[in-house]
């Protein structure tokens, strides 16, 4: 025999490779799709064998017994009189009503055959001939009699003939009752109706019936007995639930179709079926939202949807005690509420998921539990639809059967999806980490309780220098310092452990991390060498100043947070004219004189006390756990040992003083506030104080008045900056005509917690240290002006309101725009304002000043120079700037009849503005002497507290001119010899008398 070649040694296998790919094709996928479509024709093209006829719906009276005339009626001979007069109808709705019904119908079939009432929220009922009222039958869902009985999901009543023994066929049949009539009791959204069956059409409906809760009681427990089994092998939480859900939406299939008054084949007792049924409901609503939010929580994290699931979540339990505890036509209503805000966030949701760039594996997940949704919704608008067209099913494809397997199914393939896209994850992550472990570049090992590798990557053999795989029997104390591997594995068993080590010459450095794991010790080794190195030098320049080595700022703050909760003092030092050593020498002078400064510093100090170098002559001290008294000898120490010896850098010396601020740290201040309180006290200690050091205990004066200066900048730092601020008004009479002006000045005020009022001083320097002083002056001007307009009626006799403008405003282009804004909003008041701008400020930008005021003069505001005289007056700036008024300073006109410089003064400022057209305002005017030698010199107008203080402004509205405020009755003497007859003293009592009201 010839020996077989070798093409003719390849055939067979070919045709064996072909032949099991066409059976896998044939099973794997024609197979299947035979199936499936042979189904769908079936479904849609064959006759149904158990299709039963309809039967024939009867026409009904019906009558709620609450509706009865002249009350209930008392038995069936008063309901069939009453139901005579109504006009039939095909059935009944009870929108939820559980009040007992009375109907009669006309039975339009021969002897024999069955009456059926389908509702299954049917109660009882019983039934009578409606010519003889002789009872035919009653049934519940415990116990029948007569006739009627349980029938599917509601009751039938058998129309049978009663014989006598004397009666012929024809006789009985004579008897047979041509109109019924019944009373019965539905609890829920019940429909009331009645259908007329042959005997034998009826034994295929109910042959249907009972082949449909066959079919999906059997479909559904095997199918939750595979979940379930798949579960116990995968140990998988997720197939349990899905089993339970699986069990749950039989149930909900079964109250569908009406057949939930059965489990197993086992009758329901009739006291467990309504309360079963909301139980049933309530728990199906919470395991569709937790299968939901198992499937889903991770990609719905980031939407709008997560805060409202969670709270459906807890919306269960009180579901859940409610199906216990309520009765059921109570029940449903409310259920329907819980489960449709459900359902909308469950199903906008899957359409979040679907529709954005989600991962396609989550948009699969999606559309299959979407699909489990739409065919569980269409079902149930598939029977609501039947309902109303009055026959049992829509087609023959939609029922709560096929609808019940099929939204199962589709959501079994959801889980199934997301359980298939965990094990592509879990595959996909064991790949990364296998490349990880090998490309990682530190060194990663396991070894065994007694040190021997078991794994090792490539990383870790070269850091320790081994020839070969260190995993053949290799121990770890081969590679490292002696006693390494006792340490180590002592540190393993209590916690875990990380460990800088050597190798055993010493050359390198490492950090060992490692933690004992499934009887493993599972570690990481990385190469430290070269940052041990540059970490201690790091951390040293982290937190020391490159120069002096002592704290820097960032160190001295973690003294002060690890000292806080300690008692302790804070020194603020600051060398005084240091800056001349570094102008006048060079900063390499300096620099050795700021070195030898921290030696000195640093000889006097001991234990936990730190200084930091926080500035470039400044310094911070922290003595922790030192009294007041005990710190301020520390520190005249310091001051001493700084001044008293010369500094001597190459042939020179220099001297240098230094001033320290000390104050006790409060509990829980932070660190910025204690500094800067420190440093308030350094300032006033070099302003004046001959030792150098200012102290600042904890009950001081100014230690409050920085606590309240800090807490004030904080407040006006918030949102709401202006919500406590209040206006005041304070009358500037004229020196003129005081009997025909009423002008004022409106003053900032501030209203405490206590209802105090804080003035205007505090609130412009903590707004100016804010920032937020803009948004002050945009308040009180907008407020002044509206004012002004609601009150324009009472304002007569003002031809001006001072309001103060601040630096920090004037020098804020957005500020001049919103101020130009304002005006145009209030124009007709505008003309009535005077803005006062100081007169530092105006000369501070010449430029600015003057278009300002040109800007706001086109709305017809006046403009005051305000504490003229003040500052550094120059005349020549005078013409410069065309201001209405010249206020002057209040330092001139108090007590100046003691001072006869300060009346020359004051009446060289008048003649001045009388030359330049100008108006003048005396301020500070407290007493009557005063007013009279301002009037005596020409002063146009005058303020202060002789002629009245600030107040609130609705007390101001009460008089007519400023005037009238003025209590002494000297005052109002010469007042009256100024400006005509004496006629204010009434009102002035009245306003004395009168309380102050409208502070708001």
């Amino acid at each position: 025999m010839s020996t077989p070649t070798s093409s003719s040694r390849m055939l067979p296998d070919s045709v064996q490779h072909a032949l099991e790919a066409l059976l896998r094709l044939l099973a794997f996928y024609l197979v299947p799709l035979a199936i499936g479509l042979l189904s769908v024709v079936a479904l849609v093209f064959w006759n149904n064998q158990y299709r039963a006829p309809a039967g024939q719906a009867l026409a009904l009276r019906v009558m709620a017994q609450s509706m009865a005339q002249g009350g209930a009626p008392a038995g069936p001979e008063q309901a069939r009189a009453q139901l005579a007069g109504l006009p039939e109808v095909a059935y009944r709705e009870t929108r939820m009503s559980s009040d007992p019904l009375w109907f009669s119908m006309a039975a339009a079939a021969p002897a024999g055959s069955v009456i059926e009432f389908p509702s299954r929220h049917m109660v009882d009922i019983a039934c009578w001939d409606s010519d003889t009222l002789r009872p035919l039958g009653s049934s519940s869902r415990a116990a029948s009699a007569g006739a009627m009985a349980p029938l599917m999901a509601g009751f039938a009543l058998a129309l049978t003939p009663p014989l006598a023994p004397a009666d012929t066929l024809e006789q009985a049949r004579a008897h047979m009752p041509v109109r019924l009539l019944c009373r019965t009791v539905l609890i829920g959204p019940a429909r009331l109706s009645a259908t007329q069956w042959e005997a034998a059409e009826l034994a295929l409906a109910v042959q249907q019936y009972h082949r449909k809760s066959g079919l999906l009681d059997g479909g559904m427990i095997v199918l939750t007995l595979f979940v379930l089994t798949t579960a116990l092998i995968n140990r998988q939480a997720l197939y349990v639930l899905l089993a339970g859900w699986l069990i749950l939406n039989l149930r909900m299939g079964a109250l569908s179709a009406g057949w939930d008054i059965q489990w197993l084949g086992q009758v329901v007792p009739a006291r467990w079926l309504l309360p079963g049924r909301a139980l049933t409901i309530a728990l199906y609503a919470a395991s569709t939202l937790t299968l939901y939010q198992t499937l889903f929580r991770d990609a719905l994290a980031a939407t709008r949807y997560r805060a409202p699931l969670r709270f459906a979540e807890w919306c269960c339990l009180p579901l859940l005690a409610l199906a216990v505890f309520l009765p059921y036509h109570v029940f449903l209503p409310v259920m329907w509420g819980f489960v449709a805000y459900g359902l909308v966030l469950m199903t906008l949701g899957l359409v979040s998921l679907m529709s954005q760039a989600q991962p396609q594996s989550h948009t699969r997940v999606a559309f299959w539990f979407a699909a489990s949704f739409a065919v569980t919704m269409m079902s149930g608008l598939a029977e609501v639809v039947a309902a109303a067209l009055g026959i049992r099913d829509l087609t023959g494809l939609v029922n709560s059967v096929t609808a019940a397997l099929a939204s199962s199914l589709l959501a079994a393939l959801a889980v199934a999806e997301q359980m298939r896209q965990e094990t592509e994850q879990r595959i996909a992550a064991q790949a990364e980490l296998q490349h990880t472990f090998e490309a990682m570049p530190v060194g990663l090992f396991t070894l065994d309780l007694e040190g021997r590798f078991l794994s090792a990557n490539p990383t870790l053999h070269k850091m320790v220098g081994a020839d070969g795989p260190v995993t053949g029997g290799m121990r770890f104390q081969q590679f490292f310092a002696d006693g390494v591997w006792d340490t180590l594995h002592a540190l393993v068993q209590q916690a875990d452990a990380e460990l800088r080590i050597e190798n055993r010459d010493g050359s390198h450095c490492f950090l060992v991390r490692a933690t004992v794991a499934r009887g493993k010790i599972e570690g990481v080794l990385q190469d430290t060498t070269e940052q041990h190195k540059a970490t201690e030098q790091l951390r040293f320049m982290a937190n020391n100043d490159a120069l002096t080595k002592v704290f820097n700022r960032r160190g001295i703050e973690r003294v002060f947070e690890q000292a806080s909760m300690k008692p302790m003092t804070l020194a603020y030092l600051d060398l005084d004219r240091f800056k001349l050593i570094n102008d006048l020498f060079g900063h390499g002078a300096g620099d050795e004189v700021l070195k030898q400064v921290c030696e000195r510093i640093g000889a006097v100090l001991s234990g936990e006390q730190q200084v930091g170098r926080v500035g470039g002559d400044e310094f911070v001290i922290i003595l922790p756990e030192t009294s007041i008294r005990v710190a301020a000898l520390i520190c005249r120490c310091l001051v001493g040992r700084i001044g008293n010896t010369p500094y001597r850098v190459g042939d020179k010396a220099f001297h240098v003083r230094g001033s320290i601020g000390l104050i006790e740290v409060q509990p829980g201040m932070q660190m910025k506030d204690a500094v800067s309180t420190a440093d308030r006290a350094c300032r006033e200690a070099k302003a004046g104080h001959r030792d150098g050091l200012v102290v600042y205990e904890r009950d001081s004066a100014a230690f409050h008045e920085r606590e309240s200066e800090l807490n004030l900048v904080e407040r006006l730092s918030a949102n709401d900056a202006t919500a406590c601020m209040v206006l005041e008004m304070q009358p500037i009479m004229s020196l003129k005509m005081p009997y025909d002006s009423m002008n004022f000045e409106v003053l900032l005020r501030m209203r405490e917690a206590d209802g105090s009022l804080l003035a205007a001083g505090p609130i412009i320097a903590a707004a100016e240290k804010s920032g937020r002083v803009g948004v002050i002056d945009r308040w009180v001007l907008s407020t002044t002006l509206s004012w002004i307009e609601r009150h324009a009626d009472m304002l007569v006799n003002t031809q001006f309101v001072c309001m103060n403008l601040s630096g920090a405003s004037l020098n804020d282009e957005r500020f001049i725009q919103d101020t130009i804004d304002i005006l145009r909003r209030h124009r007709d008041a505008a003309s009535r304002l005077c803005m006062e701008i100081t007169e530092s400020v105006a000369l501070h930008d010449l430029n600015n000043t003057r278009r300002f005021i040109e800007q706001v003069r086109n709305f017809g505001v006046k403009v005051a120079l305000d504490d003229f005289g003040a500052g550094y007056t120059s005349f020549s700036y005078l013409k410069e700037l065309p201001a209405d008024i010249l206020k002057i300073d209040g330092n001139f006109i108090v007590n100046m009849n003691a001072h006869p410089a300060d009346v020359a003064i004051v009446e060289a400022i008048v003649k001045l503005a009388v030359n330049l057209g100008m108006k003048t305002i005396a301020e500070w005017a407290e007493d009557g002497a005063t007013v009279q030698t301002l009037a005596d010199i020409g002063v146009d107008y005058v303020q202060g507290f002789a002629i009245a203080s600030s107040m609130a402004p609705d007390i101001l509205l009460t008089v007519t001119s400023a005037a009238g405020f003025i209590i002494d009755e000297e005052l109002n003497l010469l007042v009256g010899a100024l400006g005509g007859p004496v006629s204010a003293p009434a009102t002035v009592v009245a306003l004395a008398e009168a309380p102050l009201t409208g502070l708001h």
